[in-house]
Parts: C-alpha cells; structure tokens; sequence
C-alpha cells in the first residue's frame, strides 16, 4: 500500500497485489491483446533471419532510431558560450524535450527558453512569437547573447530568422547591437551533430565575418579547439589538460563543462563559464583550428578555412592511443611545443593498463552504435586492445564514413569480421544480436531494450550492454567520465574489462555447478 510513511517508487510499488490486479484488469478489459502463445510466436520470428532480410529492407521507415533532432544539438552548442540563453523558435513541447534530455543525461537543469508557436503562427508565421520572445527572454533572464535555433514547425512554413531578427531590433524590442546568432536547424533532415555543426558556424559567422580586417593568421599564438557534440564534460578537461601541461595557449569554441556541472553549494548559476564573445572574435587570430570530431562539423570547417583562411590538419577523433598520439604531435608541431614528459609518462600508465587488460579483451565480439566520430573512435580502441568489433551502426553518419571505418577494419587482423552500417536504427542492430550474437553491446542507455530483448529468448541468447554515448539517463553521473585522449583511452578500458569480469562472475555464479572461477582462492 502506498502510504506518505511508505512512499515506494514505481518497482516496487507496481509489484503490490492491487496494482498487478488493476494492470491485469486493464489488459483483459480495453487492450484487446493477442493471446501469449501468439505474441511469443512473432516474438521468436523476429529473432530469425528471415525476419532481419525483411527488417533491412525497410525504407520509408524508422524504429528506435539512433539520433536525435537539429536542434538538440543546437542548445547544446550555445549553452557552451559565456551567459548565452538557447532560444528556440518552435513550439514549447519541442524544447520541453531538449531540455529534459540534457536535464536527465547531466543531471543538471537547462536553461533554454521557446517562443511557444501555436496553431496559429503555423498559419501566419511567428515573427510576432518572436517579437515578444527576445524582448521577454532579455528582460527575464539577462543573457549577453540569444542563439536562436528552429524547429520543424518554423521550417516548414519557412520562417526566415534572419528576417525576423532584424525586424525585431528595427521595431526596439531587442537594442540594434544585441548579439543574436542563429542557425536554421530543421528536424526533419540531420541529426543532433548537424545541429551543433549548424549553430557553431552561425556564432562564429556573427561575430567575425564581417569583422575580418585585421585578422592575422597566429598573430594570438593560441590554437582554436572546436569539440563538436560532446556531452562527456571530462573530455574538455582532459584536452585542457593536455593543452595546458604543453603550455599551448587555446580557445574552446563552445564549452558547457561548466554549466552542466555545476556545484551544490546554495547558488544558483543560470550561466557558468563557457567562451567569451570576445574569445570568439580573436578566433581568426589563432594559429589554427582543430576539429575533434571532424565528420560531424563539415559546415563549420568550410567556413573557418575560407573566411579565417585556417588550414586545418586532417586528424581523427584523439581516442585511443595512435590517434591520442597523432593529435597531440600535430599540436607541437603546429605550436613549436614539445611534449611533456608528464604525458609521456601518462601514455605509459596508459599502455600498461593495455597490457594488463588484454587478455581479458582479446578476441571479445562488440557491437557498438551511436554518432560517427565516437563510433569510429571506438572502432579504434577495440582494435588496439585485440578485441573484434562485429556489428558497427550510425544512424547519422554518411557513406564516405562508412568506406573509413571499412579502411580501418581492414588496417587490423581483429577488423576482419566487422561489418559496417549507415544509416540504420536500433531496431536493425536488435536483429543483428539475434542472428550474429556479439559478447557485449556497447551504446547508449536505448540499448538496455535490446539487452532485455535477448535476455528474454533465453540467458544464452542475452547482450550485455555497456553504457557509453548519448544519452546515459539510467545510470547516474557518467557524464563526467573521460572518453579522449590517454585518460579516455584508460576510462574506457576500465569499462569493458571490468564489463567483461562482471558477466564472467555471472557466468560462474552458480554454487557447486559452474563456480569454477579461481581467482579469489588464496
């Protein structure tokens, strides 16, 4: 019974007698369901390779798809900006969603406003919307800067933000000098990656396209770091770290570590760190740019080669060791910097944590899922710690991607066996675990669904997930893990091997039959 002296969550609560009585009058009353039998049948039928030929046929269809929208991405790139308010230009159900996305993956609040188009504007168009957005959104919440994104419902009746900003400077609702970057971010096309690509290109367009007189490649002697989507906050430490311990000055374009990790100490901080306005105009200046995640920042890329003239080295995400390497020694060739001996030593730490863990690694079968760069990066490590990447799934990756990760397969005697995949869904890799079952399961919290499907056929048949992507929403402050350079490198390790030990002790639980796992016997 649920009391206020006995307030239970939902398991156990949903296990009482009068709860498990109501769902079962429930299902016998109004769902009209297939008898079990049946549902256990096409159950079993999906499991088959019959079904998974149907299932890759599809077209027109997506199931439990792998991304998330334009603008999601969007919010995430203006929160790393100095006291910017994300402001989306949709409908108040589709930032209820931004919000609470980052709201359960961070564990902290998202301050991110709409101006809340109805029926209405979808006929007459919502520049009145936003009218009254910026000047309420200025008034109430006092950022420097407003980064406005838009929605599907603005973009399909064709709403121009650039129009409508300027309108609503014209007619004094927001000052005329009032920094209000924008990106057209329809959810329709792309992903959450072609969002942070779109708005990182429209700040930094705002603020120095039309201010390149002066600018003088390297005369700041710093170096432009662009993390594209990135929801690990460890990942911009451990860059900054590197970065400072070469004493190579840098600027982050776009940094939310702050804000999404903020203290519990009785103040509230609506905005926290972030790079500055001013940052971002001395950008050009810098000795070059470099992008983490390069497939997904393509728009980004071209515009900081052709207006800030940057020649930007052709590097790989930095995850795992070679590629750690390679970022780092492109930095101190860039920089005229050397390396640490801090980092080196660091690198060392990291190789015998390889060595350590290899045999425990070594011939394992990964499926993995989630955004290109990451996947790839992820490709990358498995290969480096002698374990077999099989099932390798991004839905918001492109051909030209899928030929890269084949290369690198094919660059490794464990890559032999991997197959690749464009554009699919999670439903796709749930046919995948049935029909070519892999040992584990590496992707974000969705893939519990796959995990429980398996497990359902029997405890053979089941996939154990282990948690890394976007979004983690149930397990709690993985957000601040490590996934780059050789501290990811060792997080990451860390994870699977114990991943590996954990479903070993599993496998060996059983008392007197199959405890034959020695290594506690001293």
């Amino acid at each position: 019974m649920q009391t206020a002296d006995n307030i239970k969550p939902c398991y156990p609560l949903f296990r009482d007698d009068d709860y498990k009585k109501n769902l079962a009058e429930k299902r016998q009353k109004f769902e009209e369901g297939h008898a079990p039998d049946k549902v256990f049948e096409t159950f079993m039928w999906t499991t088959t390779q019959e079904y998974q030929d149907l299932n890759f046929k599809r077209e027109a269809l997506t199931v439990d798809p792998a991304k998330a929208c334009q603008p999601l991405g969007a919010v995430l790139c203006a929160s790393g900006f100095h006291k910017t308010l994300p402001y989306v230009h949709g409908s108040q159900g589709c930032v209820a969603y931004f919000r609470t996305y980052f709201n359960r993956h961070f564990k902290e609040p998202c301050s991110c406003v709409s101006d809340s188009m109805t029926e209405d504007a979808a006929v007459f168009g919502g520049q009145k919307n936003m009218f009254d957005g910026l000047e309420n959104a200025k008034a109430i919440y006092k950022p420097d800067m407003i980064a406005v994104s838009t929605t599907c419902m603005a973009e399909v009746i064709g709403d121009d933000l650039n129009a409508f900003i300027n309108n609503s400077k014209k007619a004094g609702h927001i000052p005329q000098d009032y920094p209000v970057p924008f990106a057209h971010t329809p959810s329709f096309v792309g992903s959450h990656t072609t969002g942070w690509d779109n708005m990182e290109e429209g700040i930094l367009r705002y603020f120095t396209l039309n201010s390149m007189e002066g600018k003088v490649v390297g005369s700041n002697g710093k170096v432009n770091i662009v993390p594209g989507f990135e929801t690990y906050l460890g990942n911009y430490r451990v860059v900054k770290r590197m970065l400072t311990e070469m004493g190579v000055s840098y600027t982050m374009l776009s940094d939310p570590s702050e804000v999404f990790d903020t203290p519990a100490d009785g103040e509230f901080r609506m905005y926290s760190g972030g790079t500055t306005m001013d940052e971002v105009r001395d950008a050009p200046n810098g000795i070059t740019t470099l992008l983490l995640q390069p497939a997904q920042l393509e728009k980004t890329k071209k515009f900081v080669e052709n207006t800030w003239k940057h020649d930007i080295p052709k590097l790989n995400i930095p995850m795992g060791v070679e590629w750690t390497d390679e970022f780092l020694m492109k930095v101190s060739e860039v920089t005229g910097k050397p390396i640490p001996a801090s980092l080196e030593l660091e690198r060392g730490r990291c190789m015998d944590l390889v060595s350590d863990s290899h045999a425990w690694l070594h011939g394992k079968k990964f499926a993995l899922y989630g955004d290109p760069d990451f996947v790839m990066g992820m490709v990358k490590i498995l290969l480096e710690v002698g374990a077999e990447p099989t099932h390798i799934l991004s839905h918001n990756a492109n051909k030209r991607w899928g030929k890269q990760v084949e290369k690198l397969l094919a660059s490794s005697p464990f890559g032999v066996n991997g197959k690749v995949y464009v554009g699919n869904d999670l439903w796709h890799m749930r046919s995948l675990c049935f029909t070519d079952k892999p040992d584990f399961l590496i992707g974000n919290s969705y893939g519990k669904y796959i995990q429980r499907d398996t497990r359902y056929k029997g405890e053979e048949f089941e996939v154990p997930l282990i948690r890394i992507g976007f979004p983690i929403f149930d397990r709690h402050h993985m957000h601040r893990a490590t996934t780059l350079g050789y501290e990811g490198m060792m997080s990451v390790v860390t994870q699977l091997t114990n991943a590996v030990l954990e479903q070993l002790d599993k496998e060996t639980i059983g008392m007197g039959t199959t405890d034959y796992n020695f290594d506690l016997v001293r």
